[in-house]
């Protein structure tokens, strides 16, 4: 089994900063892609940014300019800094991973329980 954890999520007032973090853990041979999507209330699930194993980044444009997506592969661990927040970036923030088990199978998806992020105008 795998297991996303993430953390960090919290109250903060518009204008501030909160860095998510989410571990990978379980039986891993390689983690591919990770991560981070959110979900308002009333609407669907968006991707935030991502970022290959090799540290190629993907940010949605509500993204782009205040957040920033890294990794530390040795700790199967993908990280969110949040700056600049505003009122519209409420939402709960879900980690997402391709995670290769075994050799000799195709790598499956993995999503985190979510942690809620409220901005405070």
């Amino acid at each position: 089994q795998v297991q996303l954890i993430e953390s960090g999520g919290g109250l903060v007032q518009a204008g501030g900063s909160l860095r998510l973090s989410c571990a990978a853990s379980g039986s891993i041979v390689r983690v591919n892609a990770m991560g981070w999507y959110r979900q308002a209330p009333g609407k669907q699930r968006e991707l935030v940014a991502d970022i290959t194993s090799g540290d190629s980044t993907n940010y949605a444009d509500s993204a782009k300019g205040r957040f920033t997506i890294s990794r530390d592969n040795a700790k199967n661990t993908v990280y969110l800094q949040m700056n600049s927040l505003k009122p519209e970036d409420t939402a709960v923030y879900y980690c997402n991973a391709h995670v290769l088990r075994r050799w000799y199978e195709s790598t499956s998806t993995y999503w985190g329980l979510g942690t809620q992020v409220t901005v405070s105008s």
